[in-house]
C-alpha cells in the first residue's frame, strides 16, 4: 500500500510541476507561474512546515550529532540537487526524453546497491529492468517527433544519479531512524540550500496565478512530505534495488494522470510501452532478487 501511494503521488508530480510553472504550449514558463528554483523552494518549504508541525505535535526526537553529515548529504542530493536539476531540466528537455532519462535511476540504484549494500539481482532481474526501461522508451517516443535532447538533458541525468545515491544513503539512515524521522530530517536539510531562491520566490508569489500556487502547495504536502515518508517506509523493509524497479510504473501512471488533469490523451504507443514496463517490473519482483 505504501508503494502504491508513492507511485500515485509521485506520478502526479509531473503534471503538478507543469501546472506550477504554468508551462506554455511553446514550452516556456508562464509569467504567472513559478520558476524552477522558486517552485522547489515553495514546495519543500511547505513540506518542511507540514513535517515540523507533525514533529512538534508528536515530540519527534532530534537526530544524533554524529548522523548529521549523512543526513545533510542525503538532503542535499535527494532534495536540493535532485529537484532543482529536474525542474530546470524539464523547462528545456522534451517530456519524453526527460521521462526516459530519469528512468535510469533504478539502474543506478541497482548498481550502487550492489556496491554499497551487497544487494544482488539475478540475470532475470536485470532482464526485467531492461524490459521495463524499453517500455519507458516507448512511452517517451509516443510523444511524437522523436526524442530531442538539449544541454538540459544532463541535468535530468544528474537527477537520476543523485536519486540513486539518495536511496543508498536513506537505506543506511533507516537502520537508525524510522521513516517519518529520517524523511523529516532529510527534507529539512535539503530545503535550507533552496533559500537561495527566496528573493525570486517573493517576487513571483505576488503575481502567480492561484492555480499555480495551489499546485505547488499540493506538491509540497502530497508528492513531497507524504510520498517521501511512504517511500522510506517501504525502503526500510525491502532491498533498494527491488523497490526502485517500481519507479518504472510511474510514467504509466503519470500518463493517465496527465490525461485526467491536463487533457493529454495517451497514444497507442504509450499504452503498449506501459504494458511492457509493467511486465518488466513483475519480472524483477518475482525473479529478480538473489539472496546474499
Amino acid at each position: 500500500m505504501a508503494i502504491a501511494g508513492v507511485l500515485l503521488l509521485w506520478a502526479s508530480a509531473f503534471a503538478g510541476i507543469r501546472a506550477g510553472m504554468r508551462i506554455t504550449p511553446s514550452g516556456g514558463i508562464g509569467t504567472d507561474g513559478y520558476g524552477p528554483g522558486e517552485l522547489a523552494l515553495l514546495r519543500f518549504s511547505t513540506a518542511s512546515a507540514a513535517l515540523a508541525l507533525y514533529g512538534l505535535a508528536t515530540r519527534m526526537r532530534l537526530p544524533a550529532r554524529s548522523d548529521l553529515p549523512g543526513i545533510g548529504l542525503a538532503g542535499l542530493l535527494g532534495i536540493s540537487i535532485y529537484h532543482v536539476a529536474l525542474n530546470f531540466g524539464e523547462v528545456t528537455v522534451q517530456a519524453g526524453a526527460a521521462s526516459l532519462l530519469i528512468s535510469a535511476a533504478p539502474v543506478f540504484t541497482a548498481l550502487l546497491s550492489a556496491m554499497f549494500l551487497q544487494e544482488r539481482l539475478t540475470r532475470l532481474g536485470w532482464s526485467g529492468i531492461l524490459l521495463a526501461f524499453a517500455g519507458v522508451a516507448l512511452i517517451a517516443l509516443s510523444g511524437g517527433g522523436g526524442l530531442h535532447f538539449t544541454p538540459g538533458a544532463l541535468l535530468i541525468l544528474l537527477s537520476a544519479v543523485v536519486a540513486a545515491a539518495f536511496n543508498i544513503l536513506s537505506k543506511k539512515g533507516l537502520r537508525r531512524y524510522v521513516a517519518l524521522e529520517f524523511t523529516s530530517y532529510a527534507i529539512w536539510a535539503g530545503t535550507l540550500p533552496l533559500f537561495i531562491f527566496l528573493p525570486g520566490l517573493i517576487r513571483q508569489f505576488r503575481v502567480a496565478a492561484p492555480p499555480a500556487t495551489f499546485a505547488v502547495i499540493y506538491l509540497g504536502i502530497f508528492p513531497a512530505a507524504i510520498a517521501y515518508v511512504l517511500w522510506n517506509y517501504a525502503l526500510a523493509r525491502m532491498p533498494a534495488s527491488l523497490l526502485s524497479s517500481f519507479l518504472y510504473l510511474s510514467p504509466v501512471i503519470a500518463s493517465f494522470i496527465a490525461w485526467v488533469w491536463l487533457g493529454e490523451i495517451p497514444a497507442l504507443l504509450t499504452i503498449l510501452g506501459g504494458a511492457i514496463a509493467i511486465l518488466g517490473v513483475i519480472l524483477v519482483q518475482t525473479k529478480g532478487h538473489r539472496a546474499t
